[in-house]
């Protein structure tokens, strides 16, 4: 965790807010379930916004458009540089018949190696994609699932 996030980071919370207590019953001895419904934490008795309201105020968010900046900055052009040199591999695979019939190395030509380009640059891709990710949006993600949840807790639903 330290290796990404520096010496300046916040912590990350390891535990997960979606998961909030097993399911009623659970863990428990025959006969608790009725007092481990008394045991469970009652919302406020004012009402909060509704869930829906809470996840609109979420979206709008610069936080939330921040992580979706992000995203779009990476993603737009690595689909594009993709995109156009898998049209390049076709186009020429189907109208440059010479020169992918090259040979580069014995039975190796340039559309094998081209052809093998595709796979490799769909595995390098999907690594820099991951990686893109780890460093730079899934620690602001984290805290704005973990704010949602921390609002929505209370929620009208």
């Amino acid at each position: 965790m330290e290796k990404e996030a520096g010496s300046g980071a916040r912590a990350t919370r390891l535990d997960d807010p979606w998961c909030e207590a097993p399911t009623a019953g659970w863990g428990r001895p025959d006969g608790a379930l009725e007092a481990a419904a008394d045991e469970r934490p009652r919302p406020a008795e004012q009402h909060r916004d509704s869930a829906g309201e809470i996840y609109l105020e979420v979206q709008n968010s610069p936080a939330f458009r921040e992580v979706r900046r992000r995203y779009r900055r990476f993603v737009v052009p690595a689909a594009a540089a993709f995109l156009l040199w898998y049209l390049a591999y076709v186009v020429a695979a189907t109208t440059a018949h010479d020169l992918m019939a090259r040979p580069v190395a014995g039975a190796l030509n340039v559309a094998m190696v081209a052809g093998l380009g595709q796979f490799l640059t769909t595995f390098l891709l999907t690594w820099a994609y991951a990686r893109h990710a780890r460093l730079h949006r899934d620690r602001a993600a984290l805290e704005l699932r973990w704010e949602t949840q921390e609002m929505t807790r209370g929620a009208v639903r």
